[in-house]
């Protein structure tokens, strides 16, 4: 595996073969984290994602731009943050937010260059009008335990698409419902659906999964979790799924081989959001935006394994795979308004260590009732997050709250008892508008320095670089919340004296 600190050789002698790739394999986690290896995570065993590591580059600052799975999925699938491309929430039953019928995105742009387009697994963004794929088994036609979780099933459906007779260049992302949780909705999987095909009673069979388990006292607790038997229970079973996952990404990569396209095709993997524990998902501190990132080019390069310190975003992959098939993004507008990716390809950071210390987050809902907006911008050490609804508690979301970890936390937190957290409920629910903090000597993100005297210019600077980001992406929020926006206007944005 890569060392932590960043060879030379990286960026000095690593000989890309971009001019001979002609495909990409896109394989996206669900609620995926660092449980990996790959990431220092001795605790659990990721062969498969070891083994595509090694021919990767490692991203070590890499993130989500909003931590939800419908937003982050038409983020990832448009270049387009959440409220730029539309996607505001989550895309199925009530929730019914969908991206605007005039976006263009990843795959409508590839089939209109000519490129073969196929989706497994979840899809969870909409309209299909904007999300067309030509080959397409998701929860929209099968089930997506099915499609998303059975990797036998996901194996023989990798091969149909690579064993078609049409011979253009294709694009087939591979979207894992793993590990998200399922024990809200078909709790007798369990609350990670570890028990799904694992061979027991009323469970069904995998036939490829061989399933690995873990016990409590084996997983490793991040910073950002209580330390109690039920979370360390509730990673454990995490970790199983974790597990299937990467048994199914070792099956698509042999499919990828098998077929002869092991040296023609850009692999990606990331995940989409941030775990679903308390301070990950939905939220845009550190532990709800940092996401894994592997990317491997064909044919074979110098270098294998390397780690980069490269700032990136997910909104970059679009932008790189345009790239890689050296498609240019059109011109055209969505409300009268001219639209621009403000992400980058990545494929400069396979030849060289790019100088990217920025990124970019945004989130407006999860579920159509998690109405909380913020935004955010990193840069280099230093987070800043607005939150625009910060009079309110922070919401939490369904499948979480009825989980192991948070009825704990809960539970603990109304009897008065040691949470074993680094944050009380009561934190946790109530913030500041702004919320300022250092990495570099505060990693858990704890002391807010937006009031403190020694930051303010940083802090003015940081609040001007994400006013900036909000109006080349439209954003509709960029007034709120003491502000009302009449682009008529000048300034547009217009006082509401509401006293925040």
């Amino acid at each position: 595996m890569g060392s932590q600190g960043v060879s030379a050789c990286v960026w000095l002698l690593c000989a890309v073969l971009v001019a001979d790739g002609k495909n990409v394999l896109l394989i996206i986690g669900d609620d995926a984290g660092f449980e990996s290896d790959v990431y220092n995570n001795t605790a659990i065993q990721t062969p498969h994602l070891r083994e595509l590591a090694k021919r990767s580059l490692i991203f070590k600052n890499a993130f989500t731009s909003v931590s939800s799975c419908s937003p982050s999925r038409g983020a990832i699938l448009t270049g387009l943050p959440q409220h730029q491309n539309g996607i505001y929430g989550l895309h199925q039953d009530v929730h019914h937010f969908n991206s605007f019928d005039d976006v263009r995105s990843l795959p409508l742009l590839l089939s209109q260059a000519g490129i073969r387009t196929g989706i497994i697994g979840k899809k969870h963004v909409g309209p299909e009008t904007v999300y067309p794929f030509d080959f397409a088994y998701t929860e929209e036609n099968s089930s997506v335990l099915q499609v998303g979780r059975n990797i036998t099933r996901i194996k023989l459906l990798v091969r149909k698409f690579l064993q078609s007779k049409d011979q253009r260049p294709f694009f087939l992302y591979v979207a894992f419902h793993d590990p998200h949780r399922c024990g809200h909705s078909q709790p007798q999987y369990g609350p990670f659906c570890e028990k799904f095909g694992n061979g027991e009673p009323g469970m069904g069979r995998i036939p490829d999964w061989t399933p690995q388990y873990y016990t409590p006292e084996q997983v490793q607790v991040p910073y950002f979790i209580p330390d109690t038997p039920s979370a360390r229970a509730d990673l454990a079973a995490q970790y199983t799924t974790i597990g299937r996952m990467d048994q199914g990404i070792g099956l698509v990569l042999d499919e990828l081989r098998s077929a002869g396209h092991d040296n023609d095709t850009l692999v990606i993997f990331s995940s989409d959001n941030g775990i679903p524990f308390p301070n990950g998902r939905t939220n845009l501190y550190w532990s709800g935006r940092a996401e894994p990132l592997l990317i491997s080019s064909p044919g074979q390069p110098r270098c294998r394994g390397e780690v980069s310190q490269s700032f990136a975003s997910l909104l970059d992959i679009t932008p790189t795979i345009l790239d890689w098939f050296s498609i240019p993004y059109p011109d055209y507008k969505v409300f009268g308004k001219s639209v621009t990716l403000t992400g980058k390809s990545l494929l400069p950071a396979l030849e060289a260590e790019q100088p990217w210390t920025t990124v970019y987050g945004s989130q407006s809902h999860h579920e159509i009732t998690m109405y909380y907006p913020m935004r955010s911008v990193q840069h280099m050490q230093y987070l800043l997050i607005h939150n625009l609804n910060f009079k309110m508690p922070f919401p939490i979301d369904q499948d979480f709250y009825v989980s192991p970890t948070f009825q704990d936390l809960l539970n603990r937190t109304i009897s008065g008892r040691p949470t074993n957290w680094f944050k009380t409920l009561h934190s946790y629910y109530l913030r500041d508008r702004w919320e300022l903090y250092d990495r570099s000597k505060d990693p858990s993100e704890v002391k807010n320095i937006a009031g403190d005297p020694g930051y303010h210019d940083l802090f003015l600077t940081m609040q001007e670089m994400l006013r900036k980001w909000q109006w080349e992406t439209s954003d509709p929020w960029i007034c709120a919340p003491d502000g009302v926006l009449e682009e008529k206007l000048d300034p547009p944005c217009r006082p509401l004296h509401n006293e925040l």
